[in-house]
C-alpha cells in the first residue's frame, strides 16, 4: 500500500510540476510560478493539489479561452470546404 501511495504521490507531483511550468504566466493565479513550483516539489500532496485547485485559472489547459474548438467551430475552416 506504501508503494502504491507513493507512486500515486510522485505522478501528482509531476503532472502538477509540468503543468504548471507550461502555463502561462497571465493564467497563474496568487503568486509567481516559480513560487508555485518550489511549493509543489517541496509539499508532497499539499503543494499538487493546491496547484490544481488554486493555483491556475479555471478552464481547459493551452485551450485559447472563446476560440474554435475544432474545425466544425472555425468559420474560416468551414467557408474553405
Amino acid at each position: 500500500m506504501q508503494v502504491v501511495l507513493t507512486l500515486l504521490s510522485l505522478g501528482l507531483t509531476i503532472y502538477a510540476l509540468i503543468d504548471c511550468l507550461q502555463t502561462p504566466d497571465d493564467q497563474v493565479r496568487h503568486v509567481s510560478k516559480i513560487f508555485w513550483a518550489v511549493l509543489i516539489i517541496l509539499v508532497p500532496w499539499v503543494g499538487p493539489l493546491s496547484w490544481l485547485i488554486a493555483g491556475r485559472k479555471r478552464g481547459a489547459p493551452g485551450r485559447r479561452v472563446g476560440g474554435p474548438r475544432g474545425p466544425e467551430d472555425d468559420p474560416d475552416f468551414l467557408r474553405d470546404l
